[in-house]
């Protein structure tokens, strides 16, 4: 019996046993804090990247083919993120990834994508400068599907100036490249309202006593205190003022909303407000569905998810990607790309309706008109304003085109 006899007896065999012979699976890096401080935004985004990653390979994969995950806990280093990337290119031949809680890691390791021409689908990182960082090079592999910094800030001065009133604002903000780039978008953003902050004060990761620049604030008079930094270091500030006796509003960016923040807060975060592209709220039925599902999958304490933006936004990151993967027929990262600056199918996501939400200039799929405002009112984080809560409803009954799927349009410029 020659070799080719044998092995037409040898596929003969395996069919008429019914087996099969499945095709490789797509293997899709993700990279976050999965220990740590930051780590109630990294197990979120991971578990809502597992959810969608669950549901399209139950309903036949992409392609024909199984979406694995290779999973790695950056530990929010930076080097981390570099030796991570550097693993899942050269050994695990990733097609793409999703990930990056933390603004600095996404700069340190994403120009290794860049170069391999891999794409990244950043679902919670916020800096302004992660999807220009190669503005300067003729191709682009960084894509995000969060709110970056430059709507936040200005939405959190529209609210404490225009909004509330304040005229003397405080920004205490972390040492990390996310908190120092997004006090000058906040800076930036009260100048254009003709206001300086103040006082502005710095702190570190781990820093466990704000009394000094919580001090520094209230003898500057602030009636407000702007916040750019992670849930830890922010309950720090709500406990300092606590202690001080000092009772003024916070108001900042979305991380105000995470789970270590309001617990470690307790009655001194009640109150405080940030910007959300997600509440857990189940205010369409795509919402309801998600929120159903990893509640059941995932048993988070107290049926609260510890950061629902992050695991909203890495739900829908993962249904963005298969799209583009689908449409481009292929897993090479150009091509897949191309089909993620011109999405031709509507992509219906728990954040938003995604409706070619790239282009080859603009990376970044949530705009300014996304985006409500949260607020911490009983150790959750509920709507700070019925017309929010409602425009949450609407939107997605509003906007239908002709062939009755939903369409949220970027704003015109």
């Amino acid at each position: 019996m020659n070799h080719l006899t044998r092995l037409a007896g040898a596929l003969a065999l395996a069919a008429s046993a019914g087996l099969t012979f499945a095709a490789d699976p797509i293997k899709i890096g993700v990279d976050g804090p999965f220990t740590g401080g930051s780590s109630s935004m990294g197990v979120s985004m991971r578990d809502g990247v597992r959810l969608a990653t669950d549901e399209i390979n139950k309903a036949g994969g992409v392609l024909g083919r199984q979406i694995q995950l290779v999973e790695r806990d950056d530990e929010s280093k930076n080097e981390r993120g570099v030796q991570i990337a550097q693993e899942l290119i050269n050994k695990e031949k990733v097609v793409a990834a999703v990930g990056y809680i933390n603004t600095g890691v996404a700069l340190a390791s994403q120009r290794f994508f860049q170069d391999a021409k891999i794409p990244v689908m950043n679902n919670v990182a916020t800096g302004s400068v992660i999807t220009h960082q190669f503005d300067d090079q003729s191709e682009n592999y960084i894509f995000r599907n969060a709110a970056h910094d430059s709507i936040q800030a200005p939405m959190v001065v529209e609210e404490a100036i225009t909004r509330r009133g304040y005229k003397k604002p405080a920004i205490l903000a972390d040492s990390t490249n996310y908190g120092q780039l997004g006090r000058a978008d906040l800076e930036k953003a009260l100048e254009l309202k003709g206001i300086k902050a103040v006082a502005v004060e710095k702190f570190n990761i781990k820093d466990v006593d704000m009394t000094a620049q919580l001090l520094k604030a209230k003898e500057a008079g602030a009636d407000v205190v702007l916040t750019y930094g992670i849930g830890p270091e922010l309950a720090q500030i709500a406990n300092g003022m606590t202690k001080l006796g000092w009772k003024v509003p916070m108001i900042g960016s979305w991380t105000l909303s995470m789970a270590n923040f309001i617990d470690n807060a307790g009655p001194g975060g009640e109150g405080a407000r940030m910007p959300q592209t997600f509440i857990q709220e189940p205010t369409t039925p795509k919402r309801q569905s998600f929120i159903v599902a990893y509640l059941k999958t995932f048993n988070p304490k107290n049926s609260r998810i510890d950061s629902p933006v992050s695991a909203a936004q890495g739900y829908d990151s993962v249904y963005l990607l298969a799209a583009a993967i689908k449409q481009a027929g292929s897993t090479d990262g150009p091509k897949i790309k191309a089909a993620l600056e011109n999405l031709s199918t509507t992509v219906d996501g728990v954040v938003t309706t995604y409706n070619k939400p790239f282009s080859k200039g603009d990376h970044d799929a949530i705009t300014a008109n996304i985006p409500v405002f949260g607020e911490v009112k009983g150790q959750r984080v509920v709507y700070a304003y019925p017309d929010d809560q409602q425009k949450a409803s609407q939107v997605r009954l509003k906007d239908v085109n002709a062939k009755g799927a939903l369409v949220v349009k970027k704003p015109s410029p």
